[in-house]
Order: structure tokens, then sequence, then C-alpha cells
């Protein structure tokens, strides 16, 4: 079979400007997403002046602010990073919906990448193990996403 072009990203953060916007609620949890996150980066190159923490309330907040910053130019990617977790009311399913819809939304508007790092999960352990422990960091895998579309939209 013959070679194809193929285009992959490398994952070498070096001179790009990132913003990652984490939730305030569920703190706990997101601060560990947030650390994943800023040490993948950093171990992939971003410098730490080329990176932006902006905190927002909860999770329905994230992409109106990540429109703003979308908009304002000024990063080559952003990092969405929370945690819902389901409760006894249906409030859970509104607020990860149009969160996850938003963001989607945001990005494809834009043309600016989202790295997704919104927790959805039943349990308040279900978050926990997500958020760095057994069941990995999901902060480190969104940046990992993040920073290989944005190498990829590079090359398209």
């Amino acid at each position: 079979m013959e070679e194809i072009r193929t285009l992959q990203g490398r994952m070498d953060a070096a001179g790009l400007k990132i913003v990652l916007v984490a939730t305030r609620f569920n703190d706990f949890m997101v601060d560990h997403l947030i650390g994943g996150a800023v040490d993948y980066l950093t171990r992939h190159g971003a410098a730490r002046e080329n990176l932006t923490l902006v905190r927002v309330p909860g999770a329905f907040e994230l992409p109106v602010v990540c429109k703003r910053l979308a908009a304002s130019g000024k990063y080559n990617g952003i990092v969405a990073l929370g945690a819902v977790i389901r409760g006894a009311t249906p409030h859970f399913d509104f607020v990860a919906a149009e969160a996850a819809k938003g963001i989607a939304h945001v990005s494809l508007e834009s043309g600016v990448p989202i790295g997704f790092g919104l927790l959805t999960t039943d349990t308040m352990e279900q978050a926990i193990e997500r958020s760095g422990s057994k069941g990995g960091n999901k902060g480190v895998e969104a940046a990992s996403a993040l920073l290989e579309t944005i190498r990829v939209l590079e090359q398209i």
C-alpha cells in the first residue's frame, strides 16, 4: 500500500499561549484538573508566563467566558475544566448538556480549539477518580487533546 500524506499533531507546546478556564464549583476536583493540565503543558514546552488561568463560578458559565477569550485573539487554545456531579434533581442534566453544547459551539464558531475537561459524573467518587486518582486525570487529557488539535490545525 502506498504511503499517504498524514497530518497529525506533535506534542509541543513551545510558543503557545493557552488559557485554562476552570470552575470554582467542586474546586476540590477542579484544582487537581488544573494541576494536571498545567503540569502536562509545561512538561511539553509551554512557558508558565504563556499560561493564564481564569476562574468562573460553575460549568454553566464556561461557554460565555470561553467565547470572550476566543474572540480576544490572545490565545492559541483554551482548556475548559470543571466538574458536574449528578444530584437528586434533573439540574445535572441541564447544566452538563448546556455547558458541553456551549463549549463545542464556541470552538466551532471561533475556530479556536478547546480542550474539553468537564467531568460529568454520577458520584463524587467518580469525580475524584477522574481528577487524578485511579481513573487518571481528565485535565491532562484535555490539555493533550488541545495541544494535538492546535498542531493539526496549523498544518491544514
